[in-house]
């Protein structure tokens, strides 16, 4: 089986004008999602970023460059991942049709993880 991140992409000013009982539903679901993935052994992984843009780093001629990322007329940020097993794109697509982001508004990217690379760490773990 092939490895896929699901990356979750959303504006989190849609998340402020919710009430608390309305962003726990939400959470609910997320929970509910992520259980899903595990009953059915395709998870491997999952996290919540922070609610903040991060920062971008960029290499120019050897000299490292942080700034706030990413630009300022981005309204999406990478909020969180799941990584799953999956037999191809086309099930791994599947699977993230059920993603709560999609719910909200977001989008999900779908990447598959290089196999080399995977089996490398499944050595090494």
């Amino acid at each position: 089986m092939s490895q896929f991140l699901l990356l979750l992409y959303n504006n989190p000013a849609n998340y402020t004008k919710l009430t608390s009982q309305e962003g726990q539903k939400i959470m609910e679901k997320y929970f509910a999602f992520g259980q899903k993935l595990r009953k059915n052994n395709i998870w491997i992984g999952s996290h919540k970023l922070a609610d903040e843009p991060g920062r971008v780093m960029r290499s120019n001629r050897g000299k490292v460059a942080t700034t706030d990322g990413p630009y300022s007329e981005t309204k999406e940020w990478l909020g969180g991942y799941y990584l799953i097993e999956a037999p191809s794109y086309d099930a791994a697509v599947e699977v993230a049709r059920e993603c709560p982001i999609l719910e909200q508004g977001g989008s999900i990217e779908v990447r598959e993880v290089d196999a080399r690379v995977a089996a490398a760490a499944s050595k090494a773990s």
